[in-house]
C-alpha cells in the first residue's frame, strides 16, 4: 500500500521487513570516542601532507580554518544526534529539517564521502606496504583487495567484536603517533625543514636546500588549495551518530564521544603538521609523499628500523579503514532501509545483526573507483597523484554533507525548538553558520585546483545523475523507516526503532 506525502510516496511495509534489518546495541563513550578518532587518525599518517605543496604557512593557516569548521560541525552534531538518535545521522538531521529532498541530497553526499574515504585509506595502506616490502607498484591492487576482504569480514563478524577491535587499534594508532612525536622533538628544525619551500623563477614551488624560506612562498592565497588536505586531518569524525542505534545511551554518550574525539584530533593534527614537516625531507619532500610518517621515521632512525616502525604505523591506517567501513555500512543500511537506495542493501545478518549486504556493496563500489583512477592515471610514478585525486573526490562529498548539516542545525533550531535536546552546542547557530561558509569555500577551492578538477567534476556528474534518478523514480519508492516516520509525524514517533 502506498501513501502520498507531499512530493514523495511511501510504501507501507510489515513488521517482518524491519525484523530482517535489526541492529544490536553495544557502544559506550569509550567505543564512540574510539570510533570517531579511529575513523580520522589515518589522516595523520598520510594525505594531509599534500597540502604542503604551496608552503608550510598555507597548510598551517588552512588547518586553523578547517579546525574551526570542524568545531562548529561537531558541536552541532553533538546537539542533533541525541535529539534524533537514528542510524541515518546526517541524512536523518536533514530529512527532519528540510524534507525528503534535503535528506537525499545530504545522504547521497555523505555516501560519496564514506565510500571513497576508505578507498583513499586503502590506497595509502598499499603505498606503505609497497615501500616496506619493496614490492612492484603494480602489485598494489592485491593489497587493496586483501584489505577489503579482511576488514569487511571483521565488520560482518559482529558489532561487539568490531567495537572492541576499534578501541584497541585506535589506542595503538595514537601510541605510534606519540612515539613519533617524542622521537622527532630532539631533531626538529623548523627553519631548516618546515620552511624549505621557495618560489622559482616561474612562480612554482622549489626546494630550498638549506631551508630558511618564508611562511607563504607562493602567497597567502595558496591557503585555498591547502584547504581540502587540511580536511583530511579531521574528516569522518562526524560519522559517530551513525552508531546511534548501536549505542547503549545515545542521549548521554554521543555528545561526550564526539567532543572528546575532536579535541584529541586537534592536538594530534598540529603535532603532526609541525613535527613531521620539521624533520627530513621537510615540507617540500613530504608534499609528494604517499607515506610521510615512514619518511619521518627513516629520517630519525634510518632505513632498517624505520621499516619495522612503519609496519607498526600501518596500524593507524588500519584503524581508519576499519572504522569507516563500519560507517559506510551503517550509512548505506539507513538510506536503503528508508528506500532511498535499493532496500535489499539494508538486510542484516540473521544471527550477527550486521548490515553485511551494505558492507560488501560499499567495498565493491570503493574498489571499483580505485581501479578506475589507478588505470586512468597509470600506476608507475603517479602514486601521490592518485592518492590526492581520490582524497579530493571524497572531500567533495564531505563538503556538501557539511553544508547541509550546518543548514539542518539552524533550521531545526528555528522551526523545531520543541524536539528534546539533551545537549546544546555552546556555539549554537554561529558555529553551524561558520561550518557552512568554510565548507562552501573549500568546495569552490576544489574546482579552482586544475590538478584535481577533472576528478571532482566526475564526482559532481555522478551526484547530478543520482539526483535526477531520485526526482524521476526514487522519491516514489520510500519506506517509513524510523528516520522517515520521525520526520513525517514531526517527532511523535520519537526514538522509535525496530
Amino acid at each position: 500500500m502506498a501513501e502520498k506525502h507531499g512530493s514523495v510516496t511511501y510504501v507501507r511495509v510489515d513488521v517482518a521487513y524491519f525484523e530482517k534489518r535489526g541492529l544490536k546495541r553495544h557502544a559506550g563513550v569509550a567505543s564512540l570516542w574510539a570510533l570517531g578518532v579511529g575513523a580520522v587518525i589515518s589522516g595523520h599518517y598520510s594525505g594531509w601532507n599534500f597540502g604542503l605543496a604551496h608552503g608550510f604557512g598555507p597548510m598551517f593557516l588552512a588547518t586553523i580554518i578547517i579546525g574551526i569548521m570542524y568545531l562548529g560541525l561537531t558541536f552541532s552534531i553533538a546537539e542533533m544526534s541525541p535529539a534524533l538518535p537514528h542510524t541515518g545521522a546526517a541524512y536523518s538531521f536533514a530529512r527532519t529539517a528540510m524534507g525528503p529532498w534535503g535528506g537525499f541530497v545530504t545522504g547521497l553526499a555523505e555516501n560519496i564521502e564514506y565510500v571513497l574515504t576508505p578507498a583513499v585509506i586503502n590506497f595509502f595502506i598499499g603505498a606503505y606496504l609497497t615501500s616496506i616490502f619493496g614490492t612492484d607498484p603494480a602489485f598494489q591492487p592485491v593489497y587493496w583487495i586483501f584489505g577489503y576482504v579482511m576488514f569487511v569480514g571483521l565488520n560482518v563478524a559482529g558489532v561487539e567484536l568490531s567495537f572492541k577491535f576499534t578501541v584497541v587499534i585506535t589506542l595503538a594508532a595514537l601510541a605510534v603517533l606519540l612515539a613519533f612525536y617524542v622521537s622527532a622533538i630532539p631533531v626538529f628544525d623548523f627553519a631548516r625543514w618546515n620552511l624549505n619551500i621557495g618560489a622559482g623563477p616561474d612562480g612554482a614551488a622549489v626546494e630550498l636546500a638549506e631551508g630558511g624560506g618564508g611562511w607563504f612562498p607562493l602567497g597567502v592565497g595558496a591557503t585555498l588549495w591547502a584547504l581540502p588536505f587540511a580536511v583530511w586531518l579531521f574528516l569522518a569524525i562526524e560519522q559517530l551518530p551513525l552508531a546511534a542505534e548501536e549505542s547503549h545511551d545515545p542521549k548521554r554518550d554521543m555528545p561526550r564521544g564526539i567532543i572528546l574525539g575532536i579535541l584529541t584530533l586537534i592536538v594530534s593534527a598540529f603535532c603532526v603538521l609541525f613535527l613531521n614537516s620539521g624533520v627530513s625531507p621537510g615540507a617540500f619532500g613530504l608534499s609528494t609523499s604517499a607515506e610521510p610518517l615512514l619518511d619521518g621515521f627513516r629520517a630519525i632512525y634510518g632505513g632498517g628500523l624505520a621499516n619495522v616502525l612503519a609496519l607498526i604505523a600501518v596500524i593507524g591506517l588500519v584503524a581508519s579503514f576499519h572504522t569507516i567501513i563500519f560507517a559506510y555500512g551503517r550509512q548505506i543500511y539507513s538510506l536503503s532501509r528508508a528506500g532511498y537506495f535499493p532496500p535489499a542493501l539494508s538486510v542484516t545478518h540473521g544471527t550477527r545483526k550486521t548490515p553485511h549486504v551494505a558492507l560488501v556493496g560499499g567495498a565493491v563500489a570503493g574498489l571499483a573507483v580505485m581501479l578506475i583512477v589507478w588505470y586512468s592515471l597509470g600506476a608507475e610514478g603517479a602514486g601521490s597523484v592518485i592518492g590526492a585525486t581520490l582524497l579530493n573526490m571524497a572531500v567533495f562529498g564531505a563538503m556538501i554533507a557539511y553544508i547541509m548539516q550546518g543548514i539542518a542545525y539552524i533550521l531545526l533550531k528555528t522551526y523545531h525548538p520543541s524536539i528534546p535536546r539533551p545537549y546544546k552546542s555552546p556555539l549554537g547557530s554561529i558555529g553551524a553558520g561558520l561550518t557552512v561558509v568554510i565548507a562552501a569555500v573549500t568546495l569552490v577551492a576544489q574546482f579552482t585546483d586544475a590538478s584535481f578538477r577533472t576528478a571532482v567534476v566526475a564526482v559532481a556528474i555522478y551526484y547530478a545523475v543520482a539526483l535526477a534518478y531520485f526526482a524521476l523514480v526514487g522519491r516514489h519508492k520510500l519506506i517509513l523507516s524510523p528516520e522517515e516516520e520521525f520526520a513525517v509525524t514531526k517527532g511523535e514517533a520519537d526514538y522509535k526503532t525496530y
